[in-house]
């Protein structure tokens, strides 16, 4: 049995967030961070724009912190690891391997993952969900291969995948099923605007199309709209959305329809166990009620962090800052 005093499990920025206010106010607490991927936390908002356009994508500048600063500060890494069970009352979790770590508190930073349209064939070949490392390079990859190019969706993903496509002078297109381009943020006259911008720089845009499903055999062959119209295609990037990874902890108190339900501290309801970044169901001070912090929040502001005066005090929100999303890279 391996016992630690903190355990974070999900090696993204928020977890990794979480190592650095740990150690800035305790020093000498046994902390061990575990992560599905292979990779150490990354900037996963990077993928869609900079890293996904470069020629040489360097993988180094991604990391935040970087491998070095975990054995600098004592912090042990479990990359390529899943925790299969999380038991709340005995304050343990197990790892697929078959160990155990004993927690006295826990972090949850699993993030989230795609959505999935309920349509056939989301599982073909060069369908690609841009959520990770392997993903933008399966993507680039898959890109310089392919003739045209489809985008499913029309949120702030599918905009920053499409302009960076575009900008890397593939044929692209986009296909969504409302009348403008992130409609959920946008007032219409100024939607309108952003989407007629990326049809004058060359993305062929199908809007008001709603996907029925992909039809081929192995790979790709075309996209099937509800209205009946097929598209010819031999790629498509899908980003219909993201929903909480909430598998570890589903027919608990943790897990909700939205998130994780915290409080101002993002404390769950089980005292000592704290969930941040896509994970995390927050109040909102501004509209009321609560919200997901991705977008609003970074999850590098989202971490939680011990409270200086003793190791036993609950984590703390810091100040959040405002993340600050380019759609018009164009």
């Amino acid at each position: 049995m391996i016992r630690r005093d903190y355990l974070i499990v999900g090696a993204s920025i928020g977890g990794a967030s979480a190592c650095e206010g740990i150690r800035k106010y305790d020093k000498r607490g046994s902390v061990t961070l575990v992560g599905a991927e292979v990779f150490p936390p990354y900037k996963r908002w990077i993928l869609s724009k900079s890293f996904l356009r470069e020629k040489e994508p360097n993988l180094k500048k991604l990391q935040e912190p970087d491998e070095r600063w975990f054995r600098a500060h004592k912090i042990e890494t479990r990359f390529g690891t899943l925790v299969t069970q999380f038991n709340i009352e005995r304050r343990l979790a197990v790892l697929a391997n078959g160990e155990s770590i004993e927690f006295n508190k826990a972090c949850l930073a699993m993030g989230s993952r795609p959505v999935r349209p309920p349509v056939a064939g989301t599982n073909l070949g060069n369908v690609i969900y841009l959520r990770t490392i392997r993903d933008a390079l399966a993507l680039r990859e898959m890109a310089n291969l392919e003739r045209g190019i489809m985008v499913v969706g029309g949120g702030l993903l599918a905009c920053e995948a499409a302009a960076s496509l575009r900008l890397m002078k593939h044929k692209v297109g986009l296909m969504h099923r409302d009348p403008f381009l992130l409609n959920r943020y946008l007032d219409p006259e100024t939607g309108t605007w952003l989407t007629d911008y990326f049809a004058k720089h060359g993305v062929v845009l199908s809007m008001g199309e709603s996907l029925n499903g992909f039809e081929g055999k192995t790979v790709l062959r075309n996209i099937q709209t509800k209205s009946g119209n097929r598209f010819p295609v031999g790629l498509a990037v899908v980003a219909c959305g993201a929903e909480p990874n909430l598998d570890l902890v589903r027919n608990t108190p943790l897990s909700g329809p939205h998130g994780s339900p915290v409080t101002e501290y993002l404390e769950t309801e089980e005292k000592g166990i704290y969930a941040v970044g896509d994970l995390a169901f927050y109040p909102d001070r501004i509209m009321g009620g609560k919200s997901l912090l991705p977008v609003i929040i970074k999850a590098t502001s989202s971490g939680p962090f011990c409270c200086a005066s003793n190791r036993s005090a609950r984590w703390i929100l810091p100040r959040p800052s405002c993340a600050k999303p380019k759609a018009n890279e164009l």
